[in-house]
């Protein structure tokens, strides 16, 4: 059998590259001979850019940028195999958990750090850059992005605002000007892996619906708001787009709106991103199983998350997919109507927490090896079947 083993990562416990090699032991117990092709999955979120570099045999890339409070950190992104795709997320440089106390201020955090992981990327030779939004500590509208690839913002007197994009200083902005933009990124292709709907402004706006968690009182919502308004008018005024009401400009605090007014961004669902650069369309041929899975399979799995995404691959090559997940919830069902053909829990009995992660390999190997049992017993029913007729 040729089996494709296609899971997210299990979150603080597992990378997706781990839970696929577990899967495998447990497969090769029945199975010695199959054909075991790991591919890592993500769905544009954490782990992301570990799934891909494991997925492509890439490499990963540390540089020391401008964190969200000001302060230099250290951040990392992936370069795929082909030394031409970048893969960044976003909170890695501009991340809610960098910044605590005082310095959990979305009126003065800044997306700087993330500009220059991008322009360093492009550097090195990056020709397509895919950047995942999530977790972000900043709503600056990803005028600190820009201003890191080099674009500058003019306040009223026609006088470049020397201080680091942050939502609090986006109301000074009066015009962009657009010329400074370095050249490299003019050659890149920016991908933004996005799936949240958010528009820029308003009740369900980055600030009123992220900005909370970020450190926002009330009073600074409402400023927060205000201020991407203005920017957003500014945008259309001076590049002519309409990033107001745009879905997913809201993502990351704006950095969704910034992205594609200031690097053509496209922004594209998360999973979709993940399927094309695995290359898992072709892996997919002349499979006989696909085997998914994430830590925790509920009715929300159905929609944009990794196994639903996988499974619909999987269906356009007439592959059946069964998921693995670390619980299963009792709406979990509803995921059959969406491509799943079957469902294993990693927990073969009630359990703590502690003891399902601290044993989790264990029970990820014995869970796909009664997977591939119930399967066996299915073809062998199958051919009983064909006889009989």
């Amino acid at each position: 059998m040729k089996i494709i083993l296609a899971p997210d990562s299990f979150k603080g416990n597992l990378t997706s590259l781990q839970v696929a090699a577990t899967f495998e032991k447990g497969i090769k117990r029945v199975l010695p001979r199959a054909k075991c092709i790991k591919v890592p999955m993500a769905d544009g979120g954490e782990g992301t850019v570990q799934s891909l570099v494991d997925a492509t045999g890439g490499k990963f890339i540390r540089k020391q940028v401008t964190g969200p409070a000001g302060k230099p950190v250290s951040a990392r992104y992936g370069m795929l195999a082909d030394g031409e795709t970048a893969v960044i997320e976003m909170a890695e440089a501009s991340g809610l958990p960098m910044v605590s106390g005082k310095e959990k201020n979305p009126l003065k955090t800044t997306t700087y750090g993330t500009g220059e992981l991008m322009l360093d990327a492009a550097k090195r030779g990056a020709k397509k850059i895919i950047l995942g939004l999530g977790g972000s500590a900043t709503n600056d509208g990803g005028v600190g992005m820009a201003q890191a690839l080099g674009i500058r913002f003019l306040n009223k007197r026609g006088v470049e605002i020397m201080e680091k994009g942050a939502g609090g200083m986006i109301n000074k902005i009066d015009s962009i000007d657009m010329k400074g933009l370095n050249p490299l990124m003019k050659k890149t292709r920016v991908i933004v892996a996005c799936d949240v709907n958010n528009p820029l402004c308003g009740n369900k706006g980055a600030s009123n619906v992220f900005g909370p968690q970020k450190g926002a009182t009330p009073a600074m919502v409402k400023t927060l708001d205000a201020n991407l308004r203005h920017l957003g008018k500014i945008i259309k005024k001076d590049l002519k787009k309409n990033v107001v009401n745009l879905k997913g400009a809201g993502a990351a605090g704006g950095l969704g709106a910034g992205l594609v007014a200031f690097t053509k961004a496209r922004m594209k669902s998360g999973i979709d991103i993940v399927l094309e650069a695995t290359n898992i369309e072709q892996h997919l041929k002349g499979a006989d199983l696909v085997i998914t899975g994430e830590g925790r399979v509920d009715f929300q799995t159905a929609f944009g998350k990794t196994p639903s995404g996988v499974a619909k691959a999987a269906r356009k090559h007439g592959v059946q997919t069964v998921a693995i997940g670390g619980g299963i919830t009792d709406d979990a069902n509803g995921v059959f109507a969406h491509g799943i053909d079957g469902l294993e829990s990693a927990c073969a009995r009630d359990m703590s927490l502690e003891e399902a992660i601290g044993n989790s390999k264990a029970h990820l190997a014995n869970a796909a090896e009664r997977v591939i049992r119930m399967v066996l017993i299915g073809k062998k029913l199958a051919t009983k079947n064909k006889k009989r007729k």
